[in-house]
């Protein structure tokens, strides 16, 4: 057999005989129950039986032990039943039964599953009429409705593809009229900056640090001999800065006068995905007041486009710096990609795509 049967989490179930299940030591739900035991993962395999109802095998290494009311319980008139197909199950209340993940097929269908697999368990009503539970893990899972109609099958962000699209139209109206503003900012009060570290936590220290302002003059671009880092194997694979390229580079403490000066004099710094940079670099800073001045002129690129993409191309998935480049066709200017100045220079460039009209000029 080679049938196959897809799962609410994804997964393809391969369809087998029982005598295969046997021969794989896979364990079914009725002998689950005789052995008290419960499965802590999905089903492995199934097999369709004589009707229309399904049985379901477990792997033997993903179970635990039963809760020990469930082997025997008087209180609860455990009654054994013999399904169609030769299964016994036994009697739980509601409770114990939801505890458990059954739910009756009617409420299932109201979480929009339905039934593929015979009951694991029944309870008897207050009119002395049978009802039946279901494993809600072994249900096949319907389409949801849109969220938004209530009509359609969901696409994207619980919507159907009508309602999505209409949604999509309406944000990216607003991001297009956003970023075709004039914002009147002055070119060369306006920084792009990227920094090379040892690593990517806050105890690691900067390495590179590059400068540019909005007409892409370079401001800054220089190597940064570290305090206390010896060697940095794995982001030295990235962006190439050896040890040995750093011995004789200035330290931080010299660059700090410098760099104070043109953060000052700038408006706006912008990196693409400045929260790195930004944990980096204002510890140039001695008090939280000054950070928090430095913080106050920062923007992130990165987010920009993420919100650009999201209304032009909501199938787009990765949104790095080379995503933004190749999506508005900026090639690599000054440097070997992933170095900063590389890197600041591209961001200059995509931020003038996303914004054409941010400068005076």
């Amino acid at each position: 057999m080679n049938d196959t049967l897809k799962t609410d989490s994804g997964r393809n179930l391969p369809e087998i005989t029982k005598k295969e299940a046997d021969a794989r030591r896979l364990l079914s739900r009725a002998t689950l129950t005789q052995m008290h035991l419960i499965p802590t993962a999905g089903p492995v395999a199934f097999e369709r039986n004589a009707g229309s109802s399904i049985t379901y095998f477990f792997d033997p290494n993903r179970v635990k032990e039963a809760p020990p009311e469930q082997w025997f319980d008087p209180s609860a008139k455990s009654m054994p039943m013999t399904l169609d197909s030769g299964n016994i199950i036994g009697r739980m209340s509601y409770k114990r039964a939801a505890a458990q993940g059954y739910y009756p097929e009617d409420r299932l269908k109201q979480k929009h599953y339905v039934v593929v697999e015979e009951p694991v368990a029944y309870t008897i009503r207050k009119d002395k009429s049978i009802q039946f539970f279901y494993d809600i893990r072994t249900a096949s899972r319907l389409p949801l409705p849109c969220a938004k109609c209530g009509k359609n099958e969901r696409y994207k962000h619980k919507l159907c593809r009508a309602c999505f699209e209409k949604e999509l139209a309406v944000r990216r109206a607003e991001g297009d009229a956003y970023r075709e503003q004039h914002f009147g900012m002055k070119r060369e009060r306006v920084l792009f900056f990227d920094l090379e570290l040892t690593d990517v936590y806050v105890h690691d220290e900067i390495i590179s640090i590059s400068i540019c302002d909005g007409n892409g003059t370079v401001l800054m671009d220089t190597l940064v001999k570290p305090l206390r880092k010896k060697k940095w194997k794995r982001t030295e694979q990235i962006h190439g800065i050896t040890p040995e390229m750093v011995k004789t580079a200035p330290l931080l403490s010299d660059l700090v006068p410098r760099l104070k000066q043109l953060f000052a004099d700038a408006d706006q710094l912008i990196a693409y995905g400045v929260s790195t940079d930004y944990s980096h670099i204002k510890y140039i800073y001695d008090t939280e007041k000054e950070r928090d001045r430095l913080k106050d002129k920062t923007r992130d690129c990165a987010r920009e486009f993420v919100r650009y993409a999201h209304e032009h191309d909501p199938d787009q998935v990765h949104m790095s710096l080379i995503d933004a480049m190749d999506c508005f066709g900026v090639s690599w200017g000054e440097g070997v990609p992933h170095t900063s100045i590389a890197d600041t220079i591209a961001c200059q460039k995509v931020w003038d795509c996303l914004f054409p009209h941010y400068y005076e000029d």
